[in-house]
């Protein structure tokens, strides 16, 4: 700990964190919104970057997990309130997430490389085809109307994002320093020789998957009762799924903090050039590809001058 206190990534957090605190001060509720929107994003980057960056598993269906968590939530609140508080629904689209994630888990572990990454992308297209399919339940592709929101106060919604943000940044990251992230990091590397040590690699990268599922869950339940809508282009979308792997392997992976920076980016860089129209999506792309390409190490790596955090 001590040495984690004295290292840039911790003062660089430090002073993020100072900033977010006090923007609510001096910045409209249409940019705390915005924000709103960055600080859920972050954490379902921070979540895919714990499976992928940590575990070294290539999940291309991040919105599996986000999708069953919303929907779930969404679902809930729209056919059964008032009956159900808000964070009832939220709870259980959380736990129907974990559910899906071990579902999905269990058989796409026992294959490596690209055939776990097919294997989460076709969960992406199949809960894609259900939610047409069972469109008197989901809303199908018009979306589902939620009836609830927990507040309708943009510093109130800015607050339980920013709060669950940080908590959640703070979990995995921890997550990923502790003897449970360094056999992901190991197995990750060289499963068979994590095997040999005695590590039960299987174990270990379905836990993984279980918290990421999680918090993947659960930000998407929270957005849900944030936007007030649920919509297969805005939570399960093959689109936002690559958007939240930009965001984690530009802001640098394998380090949790940084796909927090990468989502915020993205959103942010993406608002400010919308007046530019489709030219903005390109301009961000380019960014992104360059920093991917010239920086492997994102943009935290680039703040930290290579520094060990």
């Amino acid at each position: 700990m001590p040495k984690f206190v004295s290292s840039r990534l911790f003062w660089i957090g430090l002073v993020t964190v100072i900033v977010a605190l006090v923007l609510p001060t001096y910045v409209s509720g249409y940019v705390l919104g915005l924000l709103t929107v960055a600080y859920y994003t972050a954490v379902f980057a921070m979540s895919w970057d714990l499976l992928f960056g940590f575990a070294g598993e290539v999940n291309f269906g991040p919105t599996f997990l986000i999708g069953v968590g919303a929907y779930t939530a969404g679902i809930l609140d729209a056919h059964f309130s008032p009956g159900l508080s808000i964070w009832l629904c939220i709870a259980a689209g959380a736990l129907a997430a974990v559910v899906g994630g071990v579902v999905l888990a269990l058989p796409a572990l026992r294959v490596s490389g690209p055939y776990f990454g097919l294997t989460t992308l076709v969960a992406v297209l199949m809960l894609q085809n259900f939610i047409v399919v069972a469109a008197g339940l989901t809303g199908g592709e018009i979306g589902l109307a939620v009836p609830d929101v927990i507040s309708i106060d943009a510093k109130t919604n800015y607050w339980i994002a920013l709060g669950f943000m940080l908590v959640s940044g703070a979990i995995l990251f921890g997550l990923s320093r502790s003897a449970i992230g360094l056999i992901l990091q190991a197995s990750g590397q060289d499963k068979i020789q994590a095997g040999a040590l005695g590590f039960n690699v299987t174990k270990h990268k379905l836990a993984a998957f279980v918290v990421s599922a999680f918090f993947s869950g659960l930000a998407g339940a929270l957005m849900v009762f944030y936007m007030g809508t649920a919509s297969v282009s805005t939570f399960v979308d093959v689109g936002v799924g690559v958007q939240i792997i930009i965001a984690a392997v530009l802001g640098g992976r394998r380090t949790v903090i940084g796909a927090a920076i990468g989502a915020i980016f993205l959103i942010g860089m993406g608002e400010l050039l919308r007046p530019l129209g489709e030219l903005a999506t390109l301009i961000v792309s380019v960014i992104a590809l360059v920093v991917i390409l010239f920086f492997p190490d994102g943009f935290l790596g680039m703040i930290r001058g290579g520094a060990k955090a």
